[in-house]
């Protein structure tokens, strides 16, 4: 019996040392995470230095070199730049679009992807609609001819700000498909945001092969509800609109890659990134400069505060996710044909607002094994862990086998707000909500690469998918 206490008391003693030396390294990131500040210095250079970097634009080679030349400073193992197909959209002149009659023009802008009026100016009358679905009730005799607003609002009873900009997300990404197969002439998109102001916001929208394309944009929430109220006094106003955007031939583009080599299971590679792209209409600062921001800081408080990983961390500035994904598609493409392993991916794309924790798209063991370490987080108000949304640049990685994917969370009630619009710029993010967030992720890595996760959960999904 004596003896059992003796050993009880020293694994007692040995889970506290270790307890308090994560304490002690936990604390020594955020410390120099907030005194340093490098992660708004990064994302300043980013913004006012290079500005937005729509996929395949100048800027966006330019944010390519600067990350490479950045990370390669910072003290990298290993720094290189990845290939990938990428599509090459074009804007180019800003969209006009009117209400006839009038000289002052709505505040629109093109949708990514969509396509132009071949330099013309098309007219037709508007109707609105806030479902998809009417479409299909009022069909070609109704539709023909009309330029469709789909006017959903997005619903604020929804905490999560995600979720109701998931609940309207359809009419911007089917929306010109859908009226178009019933003969619409274009289509115009109230914008994904919660706030009322005249910011239209951009995004990504797709089209259905076997049908007719037509042109897409987006407007203001201002604009958006003042046509309601038209529409709700029976008028029923004609739209005049111009979008001189174009899709050219896929070109080479790259992802930026660092590595920091794992002492003892370097063959087990965990993923942290950001998607260095971003929309054409302001500077990409929440959206995602702060990812690449958080993923570049994540790396160097490791590197600063004196931690060698047991395995590989990975650090990925992703391209192209905001039309196509073909950055995290084609890395998970390359992973599978090296056959590599790769242990747990981590994304940061929800913007640069005060942390909240982390969402887990793993096992539910995975998910109970990360709570664990609850309390090491809770003095830093890290109170989320939960099971929920890894994020869309490492999700193909789940087509190469079984792996946990890990989405940053920071609060999410004003992203929306900036989302996609002109107003995303450096001077709305905060900086030290920004360094948090740097120090947050490098946290979780930290005590992913430590005590890792359990691994029988991992071989048996292995078993189960072979």
């Amino acid at each position: 019996m004596r003896k059992l206490l003796l050993f009880l008391c020293i694994i007692s003693s040995l889970a506290l040392s270790a307890q308090n030396q994560d304490s002690l390294r936990i604390r020594a990131i955020y410390d120099e995470a907030l005194t340093s500040l490098k992660s708004y210095d990064y994302l300043r250079e980013l913004c006012k230095g290079i500005g937005h970097r729509l996929t395949a634009s100048p800027n966006s080679y330019k944010a390519i070199d600067w990350g490479y030349d950045l990370l390669k400073s910072l003290g990298a193992d290993t720094v290189y730049k990845q290939e990938i197909m990428v599509p090459h959209w074009v804007r180019n002149e800003k969209s006009s679009v009117k209400i006839k009659g009038e000289q002052k023009p709505l505040h629109a802008t093109a949708l990514g992807m969509s396509i132009g009026t071949d330099g013309k100016t098309i007219e037709g009358e508007l109707l609105i609609v806030h479902q998809l679905k009417e479409l299909d009730t009022l069909g070609a005799e109704v539709v023909k001819d009309k330029i469709v607003l789909y006017n959903r609002a997005l619903n604020p009873r929804f905490i999560n700000t995600g979720n109701a900009y998931g609940s309207c997300f359809d009419q911007r990404w089917w929306g010109a498909s859908n009226a178009a197969k019933y003969g619409a002439k274009a289509v115009l998109v109230r914008s994904l945001s919660l706030k009322e102001d005249s910011f239209p916001h951009s995004g990504g929208m797709r089209y259905v092969d076997t049908i007719k394309r037509i042109p897409s944009a987006a407007i203001s929430i201002k604009d958006a509800n003042r046509l309601g109220q038209l529409y709700l006094n029976g008028e029923k106003p004609t739209i005049t609109m111009k979008m001189n955007c174009e899709l050219r031939p896929d070109t080479i583009h790259y992802n930026v890659v660092a590595e920091i080599k794992g002492s003892e299971f370097p063959d087990e590679i965990i993923t942290i990134g950001g998607h260095l792209d971003s929309w054409d209409l302001g500077e990409g600062a929440h959206d995602d400069g702060a990812g690449i921001a958080h993923t570049i800081e994540a790396m160097r408080l490791l590197l600063q505060t004196g931690y060698r990983p047991q395995r590989t961390l990975r650090f990925v500035l992703f391209m192209n996710e905001e039309n196509g994904n073909m950055g995290g598609k084609t890395y998970a493409k390359y992973a599978k044909e090296k056959g590599e392993n790769h242990y747990c991916a981590i994304e940061s794309d929800r913007g640069g607002f005060t942390p909240r924790g982390f969402t887990i798209d793993g096992p539910n063991e995975h998910v109970k094994h990360i709570q664990q370490w609850a309390d090491l987080l809770a003095p830093y108000d890290i109170n989320v862990l939960k099971k929920g949304w890894g994020g869309v640049y490492i999700k193909p990685l789940k087509e190469n086998g079984p792996i946990t994917l890990i989405g940053y969370l920071p609060d999410n009630q004003r992203y929306f707000d900036h989302h996609h619009a002109a107003s995303d710029v450096l001077e709305n993010v905060h900086p030290r909500e920004l360094e948090l967030g740097a120090a947050s992720i490098a946290s979780l890595i930290y005590l992913i690469d430590t005590y890792g996760l359990p691994a029988r959960i991992l071989e048996q999904e292995k078993k189960e998918i072979h």
